[in-house]
């Protein structure tokens, strides 16, 4: 029996690439408003989302790339803040992220969530999403000192939800970070489907859409 589901954050509940494009599109029609713009708005998204890769780099060298190339109106260092303070009010969750929540709340499911990231920047973003009360146990790596795929953050976090491995799930886009590291401690993961990655690895199911999470509940 099923007792507990934990999540990933970005590119599982958090649809990150739309969110991205949102927020550098706003960026650049504000920067817009300073003069001078050498680059085009599109030419700026296609070249920030470039260098993120996937949110893998951090902003501080995107930014200071940017500038580089582009003679942008202001210093990296203005825009990495706008960057931090401003994410979260782009923040788009997959279709059906409320619904699937509340109906596992609904059934006393216990419910947590691993994000590797900074975390007063992760935990905004959660609060964007709107996402926050629905869940149990909120582990960030660095607040937690530890990150995926290390197994001490998902069994520091089934400790705290007071909950065993065998009857926890574990559902994240990427395939070692999240599925294989889960299963690894004796959860059961689940891949919520990406296309980036293509490689054939083991599993204990796959979704596309969040409402999924249910009917694996059910069978």
């Amino acid at each position: 029996m099923i007792t507990t589901v934990v999540f990933d954050l970005d590119g599982t509940l958090l649809d990150r690439d739309t969110s991205l494009v949102h927020f550098v599109q706003d960026q650049y029609d504000r920067l817009a408003l300073h003069g001078g713009l050498v680059v085009g708005r599109d030419e700026y998204v296609r070249r920030f989302v470039e260098l993120d890769r996937r949110g893998y780099v951090w902003k501080d060298q995107v930014y200071r790339q940017l500038t580089e190339e582009f003679a942008l109106p202001l210093g990296w260092e203005a825009l990495l803040r706008d960057y931090i303070s401003g994410f979260q009010q782009h923040c788009v969750g997959f279709p059906h992220l409320h619904e699937m929540l509340a109906y596992l709340r609904s059934k006393g499911i216990k419910l947590g969530l691993i994000s590797n990231g900074y975390g007063d920047f992760q935990y905004s973003n959660i609060r964007g999403l709107g996402i926050e009360p629905y869940f149990d146990m909120i582990a960030i790596s660095e607040w937690e000192g530890l990150r995926k795929p290390d197994p001490r953050i998902f069994l520091h976090t089934l400790h705290r939800l007071e909950s065993k491995a065998e009857e926890s799930i574990y559902v994240g886009d990427h395939p070692d970070n999240d599925v294989t590291a889960s299963r690894r401690i004796g959860m059961k993961g689940i891949w919520k489907r990406d296309p980036y990655y293509d490689q054939d690895f083991a599993k204990d199911g796959e979704i596309t859409d969040l409402l999924e999470i249910i009917d694996y509940l059910k069978n």
